[in-house]
């Protein structure tokens, strides 16, 4: 046989060391993130819960639809209820089935646009008194609720929420309607007439309601958030202690501060607008502070978005918005 007829070298079988070394390979590679999206846009409320008032607003669901936008873009599987299917049962059920699915890393974006409301605490826990309320369709969601809903997510897990409502941040004063300089578009406040005749016709709700909500929390070991945001002003090193037992890292901005109402539009209300402006289609490249900060510079005195944190969030607020 001459050499140019000499039998191919034989092709060297796979070790069990290079299999093995494959095989941790691909274990060490981490999944993508899974990201999930809920909107909720009301222009209106079912009177027969509000003591007769339907709560007529124009944006609300168009604030909504811009929202699921942004999401589809970024590769989330949205859900979105509008007006008359924007009731209690099937916000909280939207809540409790992400909550269940989502693990650690993946993403939950979560907005509200419509009404704020109040109730009277009965729990004990706020200084004015009143509980924080979003106006659903069928009857209101208490903050303590969102927050305990928000708190049954698995550690690790980012949650942003947006709320372009009169939705108090701290809940430490009364709300005071303050208008627009110009005097145009309307608040999306619940009227203080319309929020004391709900709650006075259907208190033994509302009342059982926040009870159940404290019991629940107790026993889970989560804190009011109200109670840990009331201390930033004053130490806010004890808000870092009292939020550490809370799984999920959440970022929230707020369409506006405590003493504010947000201002409602023709086709936005004024802070979803903003947001929508500085976002660009994309074009944004800043973090979430600075997101925060340039949608603030062009709203007026009368509207200030806030932003806070519930637990390990630090990591979260340098990542560029809506970063899946």
């Amino acid at each position: 046989m001459t050499s140019s007829e000499q039998a191919p070298a034989a092709t060297p079988k796979k070790t069990s060391r290079t299999t093995s070394k494959t095989a941790a390979t691909k274990a060490t590679v981490k999944p993508k993130p899974v990201a999930q999206s809920l909107h909720i846009g009301l222009n209106a409320v079912s009177p027969a819960h509000y003591g007769g008032w339907s709560g007529d607003l124009a944006a609300c669901e168009a604030d909504a639809a811009d929202m699921q936008a942004i999401a589809k873009a970024k590769g989330m599987k949205p859900t979105v209820l509008l007006t008359a299917k924007a009731t209690r049962a099937a916000v909280l059920a939207a809540l409790r089935a992400a909550a269940k699915a989502l693990k650690r890393g993946d993403f939950f974006f979560l907005t509200y646009s419509g009404h704020g409301g109040q109730v009277a605490d009965v729990t004990g826990e706020e200084l004015d008194r009143k509980d924080e309320t979003w106006c659903l369709f069928d009857s209101q969601l208490i903050d303590d609720e969102l927050y305990l809903e928000l708190s049954r997510f698995a550690a690790g897990v980012r949650i942003l929420v947006l709320s372009d409502s009169c939705h108090s941040g701290t809940v430490v004063r009364e709300v005071v309607p303050v208008h627009a300089a110009n005097g145009a578009g309307r608040p999306r406040m619940m009227p203080p007439a319309i929020a004391l005749r709900t709650y006075r016709d259907h208190q033994a709700f509302y009342d059982d309601l926040q009870r159940e909500v404290a019991a629940q929390a107790g026993k889970a070991g989560v804190i009011d958030p109200d109670s840990a945001l009331a201390q930033v002003a004053v130490d806010s090193s004890r808000l870092t202690a009292v939020v550490s037992t809370f799984a999920p890292a959440v970022i929230l901005i707020s369409g506006c501060q405590d003493n504010q109402t947000s201002m409602d539009g023709d086709f936005n209300g004024a802070f979803t607008g903003r947001l929508l402006q500085v976002w660009n289609n994309g074009g944004f490249t800043g973090n979430y502070t600075q997101f925060r900060n340039v949608i603030v510079a062009g709203l007026p005195a009368t509207q200030t978005p806030n932003l806070f944190v519930l637990g390990n969030a630090a990591g979260f607020l340098t990542q560029r918005p809506f970063t899946v």
